[in-house]
């Protein structure tokens, strides 16, 4: 983290990688440059193409609330379901979260960044 720029130089970094069109709790990119993003609204993964438009990866009712993504060197892009909309605070008292809790695979033939 660079402490010393200032507002202006640090929102200058930014890149607007477009509208999706939905919620997102989750991103994730591969080390060929895409970009996933959960769409919880639409119980969904999508993927930004290197020109730009997001297209959809996989839309399946088990992805509620979705929001953690990981790339594996398996060639899966894994997603987990925490049921945070379930939790008591949200539902007048009442806690509805149902174990096990959902962590799914989706085959996407890509490869995790990998930091050196």
């Amino acid at each position: 983290m660079e402490r010393s720029l200032d507002d202006s130089a640090v929102a200058a970094t930014v890149t607007d990688e477009g509208d999706k069109g939905g919620s997102a709790d989750g991103l994730e990119s591969d080390a060929a440059g895409y970009i996933y993003a959960t769409n919880y609204e639409h119980q969904a993964i999508l993927r930004r193409r290197s020109g730009g438009e997001w297209e959809t990866v996989v839309h399946d009712p088990h992805l509620i609330w979705t929001d953690t993504l990981s790339v594996a060197a398996d060639g899966y892009l894994y997603v987990t379901a925490n049921q945070l909309h379930r939790q008591a605070k949200y539902q007048k008292g009442k806690d509805l979260r149902q174990k096990p809790y959902t962590l799914l695979s989706i085959r996407i033939d890509a490869q995790p960044v990998l930091l050196r």
